[in-house]
């Protein structure tokens, strides 16, 4: 590299996204003011039920990103992109050197913590961990989840849902699409 030129810091935003929430948004928003490149990678959760395709939360994520940075063009590129496997694989195949993580609370803090030390010592990626603001501390996918699910009004949802996952939560709930989501729950 030559002399004076800093290299380019790339990271890796990693989740399920499903749904992607303003939580995330947010996390999003803040890492870009830290990385030149962050790469919003969507993958499956093999422990969850998943609500959305992965091509939906894909175009989902992309909405939402792209008008972040029509709205706000300060900081680094942001890539959305799916993928399958193992998160130290995929970001080894990015280049990315680190993984971005948003943190809630101390629950989120010691799953992250283990996943963290695992991922240096296996693949050598650091990860670096963002506080999400007050405002989406106790945001959830999964309750997000059961209130569509179980019929719940989804216009509660505004302050921590994007409109655009909040029209297609709705449309899943009135074609009554959501019921593999709790299935097994009920007994």
């Amino acid at each position: 590299m030559p002399h004076g030129q800093r290299p380019n810091h790339r990271a890796l935003y990693t989740g399920s996204f499903d749904p992607v929430t303003l939580g995330h948004l947010d996390v999003v928003r803040r890492g870009r003011l830290i990385f030149d490149d962050l790469i919003v990678a969507i993958g499956r959760n093999l422990r969850k039920r998943e609500m959305f395709p992965l091509m939906t939360r894909q175009r989902l994520v992309q909405e939402l990103v792209d008008d972040l940075v029509r709205h706000e063009p300060e900081g680094g590129r942001v890539q959305v992109a799916t993928y399958e496997g193992l998160t130290v694989d995929f970001a080894r195949h990015m280049e990315c050197h680190v993984i971005l993580r948003g943190i809630r609370n101390l629950t989120d803090l010691a799953y992250e913590v283990q996943l963290a030390m695992t991922n240096r010592e296996v693949a050598g990626i650091e990860t670096l961990f963002i506080m999400t603001s007050q405002n989406f501390a106790y945001t959830s996918s999964n309750l997000i989840k059961q209130i569509a699910a179980l019929g719940g009004n989804l216009d509660q949802l505004k302050s921590i849902v994007p409109a655009n996952v909040l029209t297609a939560l709705k449309d899943l709930q009135s074609r009554n699409q959501l019921h593999h989501l709790i299935e097994d729950q009920v007994d």
